[in-house]
C-alpha cells in the first residue's frame, strides 16, 4: 500500500510545481513514487522536461510520471465489466459493445481517475503517489466519493428491503438469479450484488481518514485570494475525513494575519523554481509523513462523554447546518455534505446539541 498525497491550492499557486518538487524529493529519499497528472495543459510536461503518457513512465531513479486520459480508463474499466459480465451471466449482452466507442460523461472522469488510483495502489510498485488532479474542490469531491456512495448504498438498499415491493420481490430474487448467473447465490441475494463494492467503498473510506495512507497539503500564495481559497480548501477537505497536513506557500512569506488563520499547520516557504531550480526547493520541503502524522484529525470521537468533534477550519456555525433523519446525522458545510459515520455505541441516539469550539464543531448525543 502506498501513501497517497495530494497538493490543493487556488489555481496558479502552484500546486503541480509543488507535487513535481515533492516526488522528486521523496525518489531522491530512496521511496518508489509515481506521479499522476489530470492536468490536460502541456504545463506538466514542461515542467517535467518530457511528455506524459497513459502507462507510467520513468522520469529519473525510483520516479515514474503518467497522465490520467478518461478514454483511456473508460476503455480499461468497460474491459474489466465485460469480463465480470462473462464470468457471472451465462449469456452476456454487452459482449457487442467496446470500450473504443463510448463517450466519456460529465463526471465521471473523477470515478475513472479514483478507480485508476485504487488500482495503482493496490498494485503495490509504489510506496508514494502523488495526485495532481485539475482543480481542488475536484479532487476533493472525488476523495469524497467512497463515503458518499456508500451511503447511497446502504441507504437505497435498507428502504428497498424495508418497501413493500422489496418483501414481494425477494422469494424470487433467489431462484432467479441461479437460473440467469453461472453461480448458485447464497444467503440474502440482495448482499451480492454489492458485497464487493461495498467492500472497496470501505476500504476507501478508510484509506481517506488514515493519515499514513492518504493526506493533502495546502499551496498558496501571500496574495489575499490565495490564502482565503486555502483556508477554505482546509475546511472542505475535514468534511470528507482527509487529514491536512501543512501548507507550503510559494512567492514569498505569509504575514502574521495570514500564517494565523492557517494555525496549527505548520507552514514552509519554498523558493522559486525558476530562480533557484529544484533542489533549492527539494531542500527546503519537509517529509510529508512526518507533517501528516501530527496533523490535526478531522473527526474525533468520545464514546464515554458521547461527543464527536469535527475539525472544521474556516467555517462559522452561520455557515454550518446539522439535521438528523433517523440513524444518520448529517453535516453540512460550504460545499461538501457529510454523512457522519458513528461508532456503533452512538448509532440511532439523538443529537443532544451541538457548538463550535476552538475551530471544531462539538456535536452531543443523549
Amino acid at each position: 500500500m502506498a501513501l497517497i498525497l495530494t497538493y490543493l491550492g487556488k489555481g496558479g499557486s502552484g500546486s503541480t510545481t509543488v507535487a513535481i518538487a515533492v516526488a522528486k524529493q521523496r525518489a531522491r529519499a530512496g521511496q518508489r513514487v509515481l506521479l499522476v497528472v489530470q492536468d490536460i495543459t502541456p504545463a506538466p510536461s514542461l515542467l517535467l522536461g518530457q511528455p506524459l503518457g497513459a502507462e507510467p513512465a520513468a522520469v529519473e531513479s525510483n520516479l515514474w510520471a503518467m497522465q490520467f486520459q478518461a478514454a483511456a480508463l473508460l476503455e480499461q474499466s468497460w474491459d474489466e465489466v465485460k469480463a465480470l459480465e462473462a464470468q457471472y451471466l451465462r449469456t452476456p449482452f454487452l459482449k457487442a459493445v467496446y470500450g473504443q466507442e463510448l463517450g466519456v460523461l460529465p463526471g465521471m472522469d473523477s470515478a475513472l481517475a479514483l478507480n485508476a488510483l485504487r488500482q495503482l495502489d493496490a498494485s503495490d510498485r509504489y510506496d508514494v503517489i502523488i495526485y495532481d488532479g485539475t482543480s481542488a474542490l475536484a479532487t476533493l469531491r472525488m476523495f469524497g466519493m467512497p463515503e458518499m456512495l456508500d451511503w447511497y448504498l446502504r441507504r437505497f438498499r435498507g428502504v428497498f428491503q424495508q418497501s413493500d415491493l422489496g418483501r414481494v420481490l425477494s422469494p424470487f430474487l433467489q431462484p432467479m438469479a441461479s437460473a440467469v448467473l453461472a453461480v448458485d447465490w447464497s444467503g440474502d441475494v440482495l448482499d451480492q450484488p454489492t458485497g464487493q463494492v461495498r467492500s472497496q467503498l470501505e476500504e476507501g473510506r478508510q484509506a481517506v481518514a488514515d493519515p499514513s495512507r492518504m493526506a493533502a497539503f495546502l499551496v498558496t500564495t501571500p496574495r489575499p485570494g490565495a490564502v482565503a481559497t486555502a483556508r477554505y480548501l482546509w475546511g472542505s477537505a475535514q468534511q470528507i475525513g482527509l487529514t491536512v497536513g501543512g501548507v507550503i506557500v510559494n512567492d514569498g512569506s505569509l504575514s502574521e494575519e495570514q500564517a494565523s488563520a492557517l494555525a496549527p499547520l505548520p507552514q514552509v516557504a519554498l523558493p522559486a523554481v525558476v530562480e533557484q531550480g529544484w533542489e533549492a526547493a527539494i531542500e527546503t520541503l519537509p517529509n510529508p509523513a512526518q507533517w501528516a502524522a501530527s496533523a490535526p484529525r478531522p473527526v474525533t470521537v468520545d464514546e464515554t462523554a458521547k461527543t464527536v468533534r469535527l475539525f472544521l477550519p474556516s467555517f462559522d456555525k452561520t455557515q454550518v447546518k446539522l439535521t438528523q433523519y433517523g440513524p444518520e446525522v448529517t453535516v453540512e458545510a460550504g460545499d461538501q455534505r457529510r454523512n457522519l459515520s458513528l461508532p456503533t455505541s452512538l448509532q440511532g441516539k439523538a443529537v443532544a446539541g451541538a457548538k463550535f469550539q476552538d475551530q471544531h464543531l462539538v456535536i452531543s448525543f443523549s
